[in-house]
């Protein structure tokens, strides 16, 4: 279960300002790639809520809503993207970068440190760690990862009621049985990443 061990270990207990990074949306076929980074000071945050926070994806959708409205209301916390044209133009890596600076960068207290879920760190202006599944590991990546997690969910819901057939609202925009189906019927929308395959290879129906 994640912990404080991470932050401790980047100096939190000296006075070192410590935010957690973490992405969702790198897979889907549609919408944006985003990030969020997140400060938590650990006396404001309930030990019932210590031990109950974990990666986003091993958390029901009803969790991560109520978890996200708690840490709302607690943390420093910056959420960003990177549009699909961003990710068509400079590849889903770098647009993934490219959000996390955003979410870095936006947060109204400026961190000293950053842990960076996964073995590759943007490039930011404070020292990094990356940490492989830092989502499971520290509690500042789980709480941005839970954050970032219900920010796409609902925006991908909200895209679906204007392209219903999709399932966005249930796929978030990955390429599931009935997305993949849907594009072979209906063609391609502006929400979809025409870098990546199969969407590339339908274009020429874009509707």
């Amino acid at each position: 279960m994640p912990n404080w061990a991470f932050e401790i270990a980047a100096g939190m207990d000296a006075g070192t300002l410590v935010c957690g990074v973490d992405e969702v949306g790198r897979g889907p076929l549609a919408g944006p790639v985003m990030a969020c980074a997140v400060i938590l000071d650990p006396a404001r945050v309930p030990r019932a809520l210590q031990r109950r926070l974990d990666d986003s994806k091993k958390l029901s959708a009803a969790l991560r809503d109520e978890f996200a409205a708690a840490l709302r209301e607690i943390a420093v916390f910056c959420i960003a993207e990177a549009s699909v044209e961003e990710i068509d133009a400079i590849n889903i890596l770098q647009a993934t970068h490219l959000a996390m600076r955003r979410a870095v960068e936006g947060l109204a207290q400026k961190p000293t440190h950053a842990l960076i879920d996964g073995n590759r760190a943007p490039q930011l202006t404070c020292p990094t760690t990356c940490i492989v599944e830092g989502d499971a590991k520290s509690l500042s990546i789980a709480a941005a990862s839970i954050l970032a997690k219900v920010e796409r969910d609902k925006i991908m819901s909200e895209l679906s009621r204007s392209h219903t057939v999709y399932g966005w609202e249930r796929n978030a925009g990955y390429g599931t049985a009935e997305h993949l189906s849907a594009i072979r019927a209906h063609g391609i929308t502006p929400h979809h990443r025409r870098s990546f395959r199969p969407i590339s290879e339908n274009i020429q129906i874009t509707c």
